[in-house]
């Protein structure tokens, strides 16, 4: 994902801007990251240089597990362990 293109983007369920959290860049471009939004606490992953930003119901915890594996100690540490809610757990 094109850095450009990050600026432009917002949360799908709220409309807000999003903060981005780089894992792994290559040659200007964001192979591997998270988005989350501040307002809604929802976090959508960038996996393969991809934003995984569809609607929660249509979410599959099962493509998005590795890659909470491979970067569980970068995550926010209120990042819920419920598969069914993509939400950073309230403090």
């Amino acid at each position: 994902m094109e850095k450009r293109i990050i600026e432009k983007m917002c949360c799908p369920f709220d409309h807000s801007d999003l903060q981005l959290t780089i894992f792994r860049e290559e040659n200007e471009i964001v192979q591997e990251g998270l988005f989350t939004c501040p307002k809604c606490a929802r976090y959508y992953p960038i996996i393969t240089g991809i934003p995984i930003m569809s609607p929660d119901e249509f979410r599959e915890p099962d493509f998005e597990r590795p890659f909470l594996e491979k970067w569980k100690d970068l995550l926010p540490k209120k990042l819920s362990q419920n598969e069914e809610v993509f939400r950073i757990e309230e403090k």
